[in-house]
């Protein structure tokens, strides 16, 4: 079966002399076009609206709404019709302010046929080209939202991902230390809510609750004689154990995405007075990070259970952490703590007491998971790339993805 043969493109000749209508659609349905005619500017305007219409050839002076308010019409509501204007001698100034508005060509009336088949099929090649580009752009935008959205997906997974190696690593040294009830976690629930009532959001407020997770990591590097000794610690031991901090920064500073965390991390010790360690670092001195995680540690510490005492209320730690305002903590953070209130204090403990910890093998399996999803989305943007290599966003996206 033969394939039938493209229908022929639709001119639209708009022209308020009847006459000069029907010799250019006469010349040009000899020559193949399927032509249609229109006397003034608001009737073509509403049949290119009817059907889609390629090309219009009008003339530039017409009673009424003339050329010119046509054109305008036509670039604003129908963008992907050609136009060609007809002009009478010595009306060339105004021609050539139509190819600036639009016009893809201009011709003297009356126009030689030559000349007419010229800028007719300038005028279609040139629009198949601008059809085709448009195409590519929409196919090529497509294209990278799709991977972006991948790449993105795969992002948001990584990060998950390094949330729950910390909580994997953190609930090892909680058990290492014997804590009991997730300590570092609640210590991280109580610094947020206290940084939120200081209105600290966004970022901010993820490198500061990650800097709580992470407050104890040093202890790693801190010997099993000295981290689990039962009893009273010598100077020397106590000397051993001031370093963690120090040693928790050396571990992760490095780290882009822990940076800030770290300082928090050397500063957990450190007092509002001075008087705290390892740099005898006060008041603002101090990471505000740190200021909060010194109320929410404190407030922890007092209220857990450990092997030789029992936790103290939630009212008696209160107390004694606004008593200690202006000494060991800073004044404004412990209004904050305190404008949460017992009742919301003992909340978040409740609540924290229903979630257990990300175990270990969740976490490797999630960053197995994640690691691959990411690794796909990097090859779909290199691939991209490499078939599209005039594409700005393809190579923004390659290069991010790296």
């Amino acid at each position: 079966m033969e394939a039938l043969p493209p229908a022929p493109p639709r001119i639209l000749i708009v022209d308020d002399d009847e006459s000069v209508r029907d010799v250019i659609s006469v010349l040009l349905r000899e020559e193949g076009y399927n032509c249609l005619t229109s006397p003034s500017a608001e009737l073509a305007l509403s049949l290119v609206g009817a059907e889609e219409t390629p090309l219009v050839i009008s003339d530039m002076k017409m009673p009424g709404r003339d050329g010119l308010w046509l054109l305008e019409n036509l670039r604003d509501s129908h963008p992907d019709t050609s136009v060609i204007m007809l002009t009478g001698f010595g009306d060339t100034e105004a021609a050539v302010d139509c190819l600036r508005r639009g016009a893809v060509d201009y011709l003297l009336k009356p126009p030689k046929l030559t000349d007419l088949i010229r800028a007719i099929e300038r005028a279609l090649a040139k629009r198949r080209i601008e059809l085709a580009r448009k195409r590519y752009q929409k196919k090529l935008e497509r294209k990278v939202r799709d991977r972006t959205t991948e790449l993105r997906v795969a992002l948001r997974d990584i990060a998950d991902t390094y949330e729950k190696t910390l909580l994997a690593l953190v609930a090892a040294l909680d058990a290492r230390e014997h804590e009991t009830s997730d300590h570092s976690q609640r210590v991280v629930k109580y610094t947020v809510a206290i940084a939120e009532r200081l209105g600290i959001q966004g970022q901010e407020l993820e490198e500061i609750g990650r800097g709580a997770l992470l407050h104890d990591i040093g202890k790693i590097g801190v010997p099993d004689a000295v981290l689990l000794k039962p009893g009273k610690l010598t100077p020397d031991e106590w000397a051993e154990m001031r370093r963690h901090p120090e040693i928790g920064f050396q571990m992760i500073h490095a780290i882009p995405f822990l940076a800030t965390p770290a300082q928090i991390v050397l500063s957990h010790q450190e007092r509002y007075d001075g008087r705290g360690y390892p740099r005898n670092l006060e008041r603002d001195h101090i990471h505000i990070g740190a200021r909060i995680f010194a109320v929410a540690d404190t407030l922890d510490a007092m209220t857990s259970d450990r092997p030789y005492r029992m936790g103290t209320s939630f009212g008696t730690a209160i107390q004694e952490i606004e008593r200690c305002a202006g000494t060991q903590f800073d004044p404004e953070v412990v209004r904050a703590f305190l404008s949460l209130g017992e009742e919301g204090l003992v909340r978040i403990k409740r609540e924290m007491l229903m979630h257990g910890v990300t175990p270990v093998a969740e976490a490797v399996r999630a960053a197995s998971e994640a690691e691959q999803a990411f690794h796909d989305s990097v090859d779909g943007a290199e691939e991209l790339l490499l078939h599209e290599p005039d594409a700005p966003l393809a190579r923004g996206m390659a290069r991010r993805a790296r």
